[in-house]
């Protein structure tokens, strides 16, 4: 009998190991389809900001749109800004991670709460709590995550939408609240998000 009891116990732990990487790696793999497809999304930041993620296919690229500042990335270049009306701008060579941290903002991008999310997929001790919301009227799945090490924030909540699109992110991160909603989404793309006003002063450090 108590052989018995044990297995059980070990099995009800395996079950539930399983069940908890299950979540966050089918959520990862969620967010990771959402690099595929073109939208638009505006969020509501912490402090009463708001922001807007632009993102297209063919080619690939994504602009951020947020208090203080902007960012481009396409397969040609990193367009980095400050300021919101007078625009300074750097291009930079293409880099597929720059967009996985924004500095000076309470902004955390797809690519940000990804990498969270695969750093949790690898940690045993990671608890996951599942759960489904409304999102700017968008069904989304999310996750509440705690006690997870290699991250910016050992806890945190993620939700993500059936598309694939971030839909919200909280989170304590260096001792500032991060905590964003989505508050439109479409389908549609506008390109103009993905060019500079032509009052924008322009620094081109590309090397290439």
């Amino acid at each position: 009998m108590l052989g018995a009891a044990a297995c059980t116990d070990v099995d009800q732990a395996n079950a539930a190991s399983i069940t908890r990487d299950d979540l966050v790696s089918a959520m990862a793999g969620q967010l990771t389809a959402g690099s595929g497809i073109s939208y638009t999304a505006t969020y509501q930041l912490v402090g009463g900001g708001t922001a807007t993620l632009t993102r297209g296919q063919r080619p690939s690229r994504t602009a951020y749109v947020y208090p203080g500042g902007r960012l481009i990335v396409t397969p040609a270049s990193v367009t980095r800004c400050t300021g919101d009306e007078a625009l300074t701008c750097t291009l930079t060579d293409p880099d597929p991670t720059a967009a996985t941290s924004l500095t000076g903002t309470s902004l955390v991008t797809p690519e940000g709460a990804l990498g969270m999310l695969n750093t949790a997929a690898l940690d045993q001790d990671v608890e996951a709590e599942p759960h489904d919301t409304t999102v700017a009227g968008r069904h989304a799945n999310c996750l509440d995550l705690a006690e997870v090490d290699g991250t910016p924030a050992r806890e945190f909540s993620v939700c993500v939408t059936n598309e694939g699109a971030l839909a919200s992110f909280t989170a304590m991160i260096k001792g500032e609240r991060a905590d964003l909603a989505m508050t439109t989404y479409t389908d549609k793309v506008t390109p103009a998000m993905f060019t500079l006003p032509a009052t924008a002063k322009v620094t081109d450090k590309r090397t290439k």
